[in-house]
C-alpha cells in the first residue's frame, strides 16, 4: 500500500472514503475474472484431458467437479477468514494461490495431480466472490455501489463468455495445458493493482464456531458432490446417500446455529426478508444460465450444427450480460432495485418457455437458429436484469454486511448454476429439452414470487 492510500478506520464495517476509484476497482474485476473463467476453462478441453491420460470419463469428470465443489462449499469459510484476517489480505493470498494452482495444473503429470490442483484451485478461487463484494460494499456507496456491482456482473458475464471459447481455441491450438497459462499474468495484475490501489481492511477478532463452519462446508460439498454425479451411469445409490447425508449434516448446522451465542453464520440475519428474496432470485437466475449454457450446444451439436456454431450462438448470453451489466449498475437506484429485479424474472420466464418451444423436434428449420439467437440475446438481458439488483440487495442486507452471509450468498448462487447443469443430463435422458426449460420456469417463477416478499428495508 502507498503513501497516498486513503486513511481507513479501525472499525471494518466503517466505508473507506475515497478508496473507490476506478483502478481499485480494475483490480478486483481481476480476481473476479480469474475466478469464473477457472471455474469453466477446462469444460471443452476435457475429451484431450481425458486422452492424454487414458481415462474414462467417469473418473476425468472430477477435473471439473472437483472445482466446483471446493469452490463452492467453501466460500462461507473464506468469507470468514476475509473478516477475521482482513478481507484485502485474503483476496492477495487467493490471487497468489490461484496463480500457483494454474502452474501446477498445466505441468501436473497424471490425472489424479491434475485433479487435486483443481481441487485446491476450488478453495483458492473461493474467496474471490465474498471478498470482492465486501471490498466493493466497503470503498462504494449509495449509487457509486450500484455501478460498481454493475461492473462486477458485467465482469462475471465475460468470464462465462471467455471461459469455454478460451479453453476450446487454446486447447486445439497450443494443447489443453496451455488453457491454464493465461490465469496467470490476469491474476499477478491483480495482485499488483491490489497492493497499490487498495487500503488494507482490517480485521475483527470474533469466535470461531468450528463445529458449524464444519458442518455447512462439508454438507455443502456433499449435496454439491450428489447433484454433480447425478448424470454419472451407476451412481444412482451413492447420489441418494451423499444427499441424504448433506441434508442431515445442513439440518444440524442450522440446528446448531440457532443455539449458540455466536454460531458461524447467523441464520437469522439470513432469514432477513431482503436477503432471501436477493439469494432466491440469483439461484432461479443461476439455474437458468447453467441449464442454458449446457442445453444449448447439445442441442445444436447433436442437431449437426458445429461446435464453433454452437459457441458462438451461445456468445449471446453472456455478451448482453457484459454489456448491460454497467448501465444496470448505473441506473439501478434511480429505477428501484426490487422493480428491476422483478422484470429480469420476469424477461426470464417468458424466454424460458420460449427456449423449451425452439429446442424441439417441431421447430428444428432453417429459421430455429436465428429465433434462437434472439431468444438467447432476451435471455442475457432477463439475466443482467436479475444479477445486479440481488447482488446490490445482499450487500445491503444485514447478512450481506458479514464475510460469511457473502458466502452463503454465493454458495447458492453457484449451487443454482450445479443443479441447472446436472438437471439437464436428467431430463434429456427420460424426456426431452421443452421439459429441462419448463423446470427452469417453474425455478424462475418461484423466484419472481419470493420478490414480492415483505417491505423494502432502509439500505445500510
Amino acid at each position: 500500500m502507498t503513501g497516498t492510500q486513503p486513511h481507513t478506520s479501525a472499525d471494518p464495517a466503517a466505508p473507506a472514503r475515497g478508496a473507490g476509484t476506478p483502478l481499485a476497482l480494475a483490480a478486483l474485476m481481476a480476481g473476479t475474472l480469474v475466478g469464473t473463467v477457472s471455474n469453466n476453462v477446462v469444460n471443452v478441453p476435457l475429451g484431450a484431458i481425458l486422452e492424454e491420460f487414458d481415462a474414462p470419463l467417469g473418473s476425468g469428470v472430477f477435473v471439473v467437479v472437483g472445482f466446483l465443489l471446493t469452490f463452492t462449499a467453501t466460500m462461507p469459510l473464506a468469507g470468514w477468514i476475509g473478516d477475521r484476517f482482513g478481507r484485502r489480505r485474503i483476496y492477495i493470498v487467493a490471487l497468489v494461490a490461484t496463480a500457483v494452482c494454474a502452474i501446477g495444473a498445466a505441468t501436473a503429470p497424471s490425472l489424479q495431480l491434475l485433479i487435486t490442483w483443481r481441487c485446491l484451485g476450488g478453495v483458492a478461487a473461493a474467496a474471490f466472490a465474498p471478498a470482492v463484494m465486501g471490498l466493493l460494499t466497503w470503498m462504494f456507496s449509495g449509487d457509486r455501489r450500484g455501478r460498481a456491482v454493475g461492473v462486477w456482473a458485467s465482469v462475471n458475464g465475460v468470464g462465462q463468455a471467455v471461459g469455454p471459447t478460451m479453453g476450446g481455441f487454446v486447447a486445439d491450438a497450443w494443447g489443453w495445458r496451455w488453457v491454464f497459462i493465461p490465469l496467470v499474468p490476469i491474476a499477478l495484475a491483480g495482485l499488483i493493482g491490489t497492493v497499490r490501489h487498495i487500503p488494507a481492511y482490517p480485521g475483527t477478532r470474533m469466535p470461531f464456531d468450528l463445529i458449524g463452519a464444519g458442518a455447512l462446508t462439508f454438507g455443502t460439498g456433499l449435496l454439491i458432490l450428489g447433484i454433480a454425479l447425478i448424470p454419472q451411469p451407476g451412481t444412482s445409490v451413492l447420489v441418494i446417500a451423499a444427499i441424504v447425508a448433506a441434508l442431515v449434516v445442513l439440518a444440524l448446522f442450522v440446528w446448531r446455529s440457532l443455539r449458540v451465542a455466536h454460531p458461524f453464520v447467523d441464520v437469522r440475519l439470513v432469514a432477513e426478508v431482503r436477503f432471501a428474496r436477493a439469494t432466491l432470485a440469483a439461484y432461479a437466475q443461476m439455474f437458468c444460465l447453467g441449464a442454458t449454457l449446457l442445453a444449448v450446444p447439445l442441442f445444436l451439436v447433436g442437431g449437426g450444427r458445429s461446435a464453433t456454431v454452437a459457441g458462438l450462438t451461445l456468445l449471446a448470453v453472456p455478451a448482453t450480460m457484459a454489456v448491460l451489466g454497467p448501465l444496470v449498475g448505473r441506473y439501478l437506484d434511480r429505477l428501484g432495485p426490487r422493480r428491476v429485479m422483478r422484470t429480469g424474472l420476469a424477461v426470464l420466464l417468458v424466454t424460458q418457455i420460449g427456449l423449451g418451444v425452439v429446442l424441439s423436434d417441431l421447430t428444428a428449420g432453417s429459421w430455429a437458429l436465428p429465433l434462437l439467437v434472439g431468444i438467447l440475446f432476451v435471455t442475457g438481458v432477463g439475466i443482467a436484469l436479475v444479477q445486479t439488483p440481488a447482488a446490490t440487495g445482499a450487500t445491503r442486507s444485514p447478512a450481506g454486511a458479514q464475510g460469511t452471509g457473502l458466502g452463503l450468498y454465493n454458495l447458492i448462487r453457484f449451487g443454482g448454476s450445479a443443479t441447472g447443469a446436472a438437471w439437464v443430463a436428467v431430463a434429456l435422458d427420460i424426456a426431452s429439452y421443452p421439459v429441462v426449460f419448463a423446470a427452469a420456469a417453474v425455478v424462475v417463477a418461484l423466484g419472481l414470487a419470493g420478490s414480492f416478499l415483505g417491505p423494502d428495508p432502509a439500505p445500510v
